[in-house]
């Protein structure tokens, strides 16, 4: 449930009822421009201060969500390559009734510290996660275990401190009781929240957070905020995926440009979040040492379904409308250059190898169809009000040029150049803060970086009645109950299938319209070699040699 995601997206987590999750950091202008050697077998790799102290329930940005990712292994890790959820600490998690788990952990796990991982580093994290009074802002994720309500009620205080859903058996063996069925549950527990935590956390939280211990191929050792953060191999570490470089040392820039003209200039070895404007030059300018490819990141544009003018049968018919009267491909290929690709549904193409992904859901109106979208718009009543807005912040990204151009084609289709205008945002926080209390009148940017290579993780958490990212207050029984039949089936093709009958349900109102998916990109210097980027759009630092 990261929350926003590169400088683009927003990405937010999993079910129904919750907070906000990862936020974006914003990249403006240089720190110190990189500059000067690096330790030998050492990557350098561009970097911007993350938003709160690294702490897994407390990281909801890609930014210190990297660090967890490099520092904390989970009861699952998700593959770099398939994004398929593989068991990491977990020897197994086992259940009956896809409600009562049995989780076993493996032999010989330690912390960088090299005390043990057990049961109870599990449990006491996940407690220390749910109880409210601790303010984690990732508490959301362990809404599904049984006693969340009492740990985290919606007001007042907790009538308990600890989830009664878990149970340490022995050092190896916990139970968790879910308060429904959830037959995915297990395939969630890659994502950083739910890692386990040593006793320093607890007894020394502030010096911890000075210096985060976990159990991942890295240890944290030494950061300077506004400078960088400097990694090293954890040799107590026992995962398979040991480091092929001594360390990864993360560079702080403000500015995405000076980033990558150090890049250029053999002053870091990896950049993964290359401007915009440097897109179309960048496989050039790099000599090939560039990637561009699918990452679990989608962008939608959402309605206000909680405004009465959204609301009517009619009104379905001018949002249709609006969808076909968007050039998708010329605004991928002339703005993007081929970094992003038309959507056809409302997940990711990255969820092909887990299952989930079905192109063309959407049908004929994902299309470009001008003249069938203006007949679609006057059959609904035309643009309530006669005009329309198209919202976003516009201190990161490339959000003004993309928004400008939906609006000039919205406005070629209906044949007035006004019909359609940008009301730009200054920040982020502001413009989220406009969604949350529900101040949309008109469209609105929304997006989705994925928590976890599931379509529940792309369905639920947005479009079920109340869910924690529900931005345009969509509700439907119907799509409700799919998604508590896909949660509680047994078989995990059965559970896909209900989700993707809720996805078309959903497409049938279409309180979204889907825009396209976005690819991750990066650039490296010839220092360094095999490096990729995983289905999350991050480098997978672990594999990077350096020459």
């Amino acid at each position: 449930m990261r929350a926003a995601t590169r400088t683009t997206v927003i990405r937010r987590a999993l079910a129904a009822a919750g907070a906000v999750a990862l936020t974006a950091t914003a990249c403006a202008s240089s720190s110190d421009g990189g500059g000067g050697g690096s330790a030998d077998g050492v990557v350098r790799a561009f970097w911007t201060d993350p938003q709160h102290p690294v702490e897994p329930a407390n990281t909801n940005e890609v930014q210190g969500g990297k660090v967890l990712d490099m520092i904390s292994r989970g009861l699952k890790k998700y593959n770099p390559s398939t994004g398929a959820a593989e068991n990491a600490v977990a020897e197994s998690i086992e259940s009956d009734d896809q409600q009562n788990f049995t989780v076993k952990l493996k032999k010989g796990w330690k912390f960088s510290d090299g005390t043990a991982v057990t049961a109870k580093s599990f449990v006491d994290a996940w407690n220390y996660g749910a109880l409210v009074t601790n303010k984690q802002i990732n508490s959301y994720f362990f809404q599904y275990i049984e006693g969340y309500q009492e740990v985290h009620p919606e007001k007042g205080k907790p009538t308990a401190k600890t989830l009664s859903g878990l149970d340490v058996k022995d050092a190896r063996t916990f139970t968790v009781k879910l308060n429904q069925k959830f037959s995915l549950w297990p395939q969630t527990l890659g994502y950083s929240a739910y890692a386990p935590l040593p006793k320093s956390f607890f007894t020394d939280h502030s010096g911890w957070l000075e210096k985060p211990v976990g159990n991942g191929p890295y240890k944290v050792d030494s950061y300077t905020k506004g400078q960088s953060m400097k990694l090293s191999r954890n040799t107590h570490y026992a995962g398979g995926d040991k480091p092929r470089n001594k360390g990864v040392e993360l560079k702080v820039y403000t500015d995405q440009n000076t980033g990558y003209t150090d890049l250029q200039a053999g002053n870091l070895d990896v950049v993964d979040e290359l401007p915009a404007g440097q897109l179309k030059n960048a496989k050039r300018d790099l000599d090939g040492r560039y990637i561009n490819q699918p990452a679990g990141i989608i962008q939608t544009i959402s309605f206000p379904m909680y405004d009465k003018a959204w609301q009517s049968e009619k009104a379905a018919k001018v949002r249709r409308g609006l969808s076909m009267a968007i050039n998708r491909k010329q605004v991928t290929e002339k703005i993007y250059h081929g970094t992003r690709e038309p959507a056809t549904d409302l997940t990711s193409p990255v969820l092909k190898a887990a299952g989930g992904y079905k192109p063309g859901l959407c049908g004929d109106v994902c299309s470009y169809d001008p003249k069938q979208a203006k007949k679609l718009i006057e059959e609904g009543g035309g643009l309530p009000g006669g005009k329309i807005t198209l919202t976003s912040n516009v201190d990161t990204g490339s959000h003004r040029q993309w928004m400008e151009a939906v609006c000039n084609s919205i406005n070629r289709t209906v044949g007035r150049n006004s019909a359609c205008t940008v009301n730009p945002v200054p920040t982020f926080s502001e413009f989220r803060s406009d969604i949350t209390d529900r101040k949309m009148t008109g469209m609105f940017r929304t997006g989705w970086q994925m928590d976890y290579p599931l379509i529940q993780n792309f369905l639920q958490p947005i479009y079920y009645t109340d869910a924690s990212s529900n931005d345009s207050g969509f509700s439907d029984p119907q799509v409700d109950k799919l998604m508590d039949k896909a949660n509680s089936a047994t078989d995990e093709k059965a559970a896909i299938g209900l989700f993707q009958q809720a996805e078309k349900r959903i497409l049938d109102t279409f309180p979204a319209i889907p825009l396209w998916y976005q690819n991750g990109n990066a650039g490296y210097s010839s220092r360094v070699s095999d490096v990729k980027l995983n289905p999350f759009s991050v480098p997978v630092f672990t594999d990077i040699k350096v020459k």
